[in-house]
Order: C-alpha cells, then structure tokens, then sequence
C-alpha cells in the first residue's frame, strides 16, 4: 500500500477563509442615540435608520428601517437605566439584525451595568453578569465592544471576542491639559488601586489609596483610612463608576482633613441615581469628569461635573475591528520615564 503523504512535504500553509468584509455600518438603539451620532460623526458615515418602540404594558418593539444583508454592523446600545428595558432591546436588535442577514453584528455596550454581577459572593446568589454574556451570544452577537467593565475578567464570560476600552487615556488626556500641580491619583479603595495605579502612570504623578467598607446593599460606604501622603497636594479621586456619589465625597471629606488641597474626582461612568447630582454638587469636590458612556440623567448636572465624549475612542475601535487591525495599539498604557 502506498504511504500517506506527508502533510509537511504539501508547500505553505493555506489561510483559513475569512468572508470579505461588508459595508461598515452604524446603528443607534435607544439607549445612546447621542454617542451613536457622534461615533458615526467621527467615522464620516450616516446612521442607519430604524425605530425602538415600548408599549404600554412594556413590550419593546424594534424595527431596522433599511437593508442591512451583507453589512458589518455595529449597533451602539448601553445597558444603563432602565437597566432591564435597554438590555432587552440590546437583545432584540441583534436578533433582528442576525435575521436580516447581517454579515457580522458587534455590540457596543458603553456601560454594562450588570457586569458589577461578577462573582457569587454570597450564598444562593445568581453571576449576573454571565447570564447576560450567554444571552447575548445566544441572541446572535459576533464581537462585543465595551469600556471599562467593572471587572475585566468578565472578558471571559464571553466565547465571542470581547475588544475592552479604557476611559482611562481619554479623561488623563483632559486632565494633562489642565496642567494641575502637585497631582496625586487617589484609589477611594484597595479593589480599584491596580486600575488607579495605571491613571497615575499616564500622568506621570504617585497614587495613593482608601480604604472603605461597605456593610450592606444601601449604596453608602464608611471610609476609614487613606494609605499614603496628601498633605498639600492637589488630589484626583479616580473610579470606574459612581451611582450615589457617596464614596468620593467620603473620601474628599477625608482627603481634606489630612491637609488636601483642591479635590478632582474623574469617573468613566456617570451613573448617578436621584438626587447624587444635587449631592455631588454640594460636595467638597472642586470638579468632577465623567464621560458620556451614559447619556440620559435623571437630574440636572451641576457645574462642577464636566462631561468628556468617548465617541472617538469608540470610533478608533470600530475603524480598526473594521479593518482588521489591532485595538490595542490606539490605547498605548505610557509609562514613566526612568
């Protein structure tokens, strides 16, 4: 019998086949309609029309207005309050765009809120944030762009590749500008100090840490100690989120008494529930940065909360998921000068 060929001897390896890409395409749920316009804006595209409706009893409704066969989409919906009602329609989306034979669906999901669901760490409690990763690819979705997750472990939740911005380099970008002396970055807690650590390193400035204890699911914190020198410094309080606000005015409280001088406060996420607005505004907090992840607020915003857009980061990530280059090289981490 002849002997099998030997698949080394059969020249160079032949790619696997990837499908020619489709006409790059921007959708805007109802979630972020804003940022979608202002992504598409960055990206020189029009949004593609279609229409989200709930009706009285809540039932969501969405329809794609235009042909979307062949296209790669990338459907810009957060899931922010209402929490439950905008990933609901973040499902339905994908679902019609897979039946409308979209070539490839990319949800962009500037917050997710349920990705603070990520672990069991009480008894008898469901993983949240997995649940909505299994839903979401079970609803269709090939690619998943978000920023900032609460934990970027959550990554792995997903079989579908995740691409995970940080709001990090756009917010030390506005802050550099500002040329503020004497700068420390300050971690409100031990779980955030990695993440503070790299803020500082864009700034070229030391970090130092809080540390709170949090006794129950009341939203309010006790902060206890602040680990490292402020005395005399102008201070940058750095987190992924804040609903109520009162961790970072805790920590601004305490920062003050150890002899800070001005407070900043520089959050990705604005989640801001009743009345944290209001609350903030009256804070020792001389200016607060959040980004527009989350575009609708439930009250109006003080003066000293500045909101700083992500739609080119998000643009720059589309752009280059579109043309098969690497994200992570938009978003180089600078270190300091040895």
């Amino acid at each position: 019998m002849p002997s099998s060929p030997n698949p080394l001897s059969r020249g160079p390896r032949v790619q696997s086949f990837q499908p020619p890409q489709g006409d790059l395409t921007i959708m805007a749920g109802s979630g972020n309609p804003l940022l979608a316009q202002a992504i598409a804006d960055e990206l020189g595209i029009r949004l593609t029309p279609c229409e989200a409706h709930q009706f009285s009893e809540g039932n969501i409704f969405v329809r794609i207005l235009e042909n979307v066969r062949g296209r790669d989409v990338y459907l810009i919906q957060g899931v922010h309050s209402p929490v439950n009602d905008n990933f609901v329609e973040l499902l339905f989306w994908i679902d019609a765009l897979k039946r409308a034979s979209a070539q490839q669906v990319t949800a962009v999901i500037p917050f997710f809120s349920y990705a603070k669901g990520d672990k069991k760490d009480e008894p008898r409690v469901s993983i949240r944030a997995r649940v909505c990763a299994d839903a979401i690819e079970v609803a269709g979705a090939n690619r998943v762009l978000t920023m900032d997750l609460h934990s970027p472990q959550i990554q792995g939740f997903f079989s579908v590749p995740v691409d995970h911005l940080y709001g990090r380099h756009v917010i030390s970008d506005h802050i550099r500008k500002m040329n503020i002396e004497n700068l420390v970055v300050c971690s409100p807690d031990v779980g955030f100090a990695k993440e503070a650590s790299d803020f500082a390193k864009l700034l070229g400035t030391p970090v130092v840490i809080g540390n709170k204890m949090r006794k129950d699911h009341s939203e309010t914190v006790e902060v206890l100690e602040v680990i490292g020198e402020v005395k005399g410094k102008n201070v940058i309080l750095v987190d992924d989120f804040t609903i109520t606000g009162r961790t970072l005015i805790s920590m601004a409280e305490v920062l003050k008494k150890k002899g800070a001088n001005d407070i900043y406060a520089a959050v990705t996420h604005g989640v801001l529930s009743k009345g944290a607005a209001e609350r903030i505004g009256n804070s020792p907090l001389k200016k607060m940065f959040m980004t527009d992840t989350i575009e609708t607020q439930i009250d109006p915003l003080p003066d000293n909360i500045e909101v700083i857009s992500v739609a080119h980061s998000f643009a720059a990530a589309i752009r280059s998921i579109h043309d098969r280059t690497s994200v992570s090289t938009l978003f180089p981490e600078k270190r300091p000068k040895k």
